[in-house]
């Protein structure tokens, strides 16, 4: 029962409109699920973001006027199987437009559930959470919009990744694997000892 409510959730999400479910509102809501389940969650802003020289993440949101979100939830129970983290990673692309490299107008519409990855991870993190599971999780989903405005990432650009590599980027519509990049990266940083990304 406790799964299929957070199914449901999760669809819920994924069917919300892009002018509704920005990355703003998708942490909101994330918090309030995570809370509601007694999950530690902290939200990193634009501004922390950056401090943490996330460029994919800040790459992919330069064309969009709502800044990025990146949600953490952490499950850690008292009696946890000690040395392992799960780090559960999801993609949390509110609207994907392609951005610079646009896609065709044909079904545009349905990238509004492009978050679903994220979706996913918010609602696994409490169900993990429910039966009291004897692991340490970390859910970890980075937020934009993938737009094609003036300050949009291009192709040919190269940004620079949080643990220092740089990418390309030949098309802009790549940006799922971007933001998964550095979210990969800080889930590590946090302590997560296998990943799983979504």
């Amino acid at each position: 029962r406790v799964l299929g409510e957070y199914s449901n959730e999760a669809r819920a999400m994924a069917n919300a409109p892009g002018n509704e479910l920005t990355p703003r509102v998708f942490a909101d809501r994330a918090v309030a699920m995570a809370k509601a389940a007694g999950l530690a969650t902290e939200v990193l802003d634009e501004e922390r973001i950056a401090s943490l020289k996330m460029g994919l993440v800040l790459g992919v949101a330069r064309g969009s006027h709502e800044p990025p979100r990146l949600v953490v939830l952490r499950h850690d129970p008292p009696n946890a199987i000690p040395g392992a983290v799960l780090g559960l990673v999801g993609k949390g692309i509110t609207f994907d437009t392609g951005g610079i490299s646009i896609k065709p107008a044909d079904n545009m519409d349905k990238m509004k559930d492009d978050m679903s990855g994220g979706a996913a991870v918010i609602c696994a993190m409490p169900a993990i959470a429910a039966p009291k599971a004897p692991v340490r999780c970390i859910g970890i989903v980075p937020m934009t919009e993938n737009m094609p405005g003036g300050h949009a990432v291009k192709p040919g650009d190269v940004l620079t990744s949080a643990n220092g590599k740089t990418v390309e980027i030949i098309n802009t519509d790549a940006e799922g694997r971007l933001i998964l990049g550095d979210g990969l990266w800080y889930a590590r940083e946090l302590g997560a000892t296998h990943l799983v990304d979504v």
